[in-house]
């Protein structure tokens, strides 16, 4: 079974029409608290479940709508919902349409978004590994390779192992993870 979706634009003018629905949004509690779509709640997409969901949805809730940064989360937590009974809508594109689309955002503390320290850590182990390949044993080249080889298959399967680790680390937690 899939899920439906919609551009920001026109969850923008929904929105507008109804504001009877709920929004979850599935990024790290420090993303989130950086910057997020006004009324979202926030389940990390490595906490989320239709219960908790659920636990959110008023009587009078409309609809579902699951946003991340920028599409890929809310893509594997909507598919994780659906196949648990729960019937929601992808806003595609993630919390950068929606800024875009001009959709309210509560602002806080700038945090470095997930997709930026997974570039930023495989740079990083990318480039240690050629310097200690060049300057201290070739064996350091196969840190690069097995960090490439790494990448090549985030990219296949859509699945990034570092970026399950990163969003992990305490730096992107927070106390409060179900907020509004």
């Amino acid at each position: 079974m899939s899920f439906d979706s919609i551009d920001a634009k026109e969850f923008a003018n929904r929105i507008q029409r109804n504001r009877n629905f709920l929004l979850v949004d599935v990024r790290t509690p420090a993303e989130y608290s950086g910057v997020h779509v006004d009324g979202a709640i926030n389940l990390p997409s490595d906490r989320i479940t239709a219960e908790a969901v659920k636990g959110f949805v008023k009587s009078d809730t409309d609809k579902i709508y699951v946003v991340c940064q920028s599409g890929g989360r809310s893509r594997k937590a909507c598919q994780q919902l659906i196949d648990q009974g729960l019937a929601v809508v992808n806003v595609e594109g993630g919390t950068i349409a929606c800024l875009a689309a001009g959709i309210p955002v509560i602002r806080g503390k700038g945090v470095i978004g997930i997709d930026r320290q997974v570039r930023i850590a495989a740079g990083s182990l990318v480039l240690i590994g050629i310097c200690l390949g060049l300057w201290a044993h070739p064996a350091g080249f196969g840190l690069a390779a097995f960090v490439g080889a790494g990448l090549v298959f985030a990219g296949v399967t859509d699945t990034c192992g570092m970026a399950m680790i990163l969003a992990a680390m305490p730096w992107n937690q927070r106390k409060t993870t179900c907020t509004q």
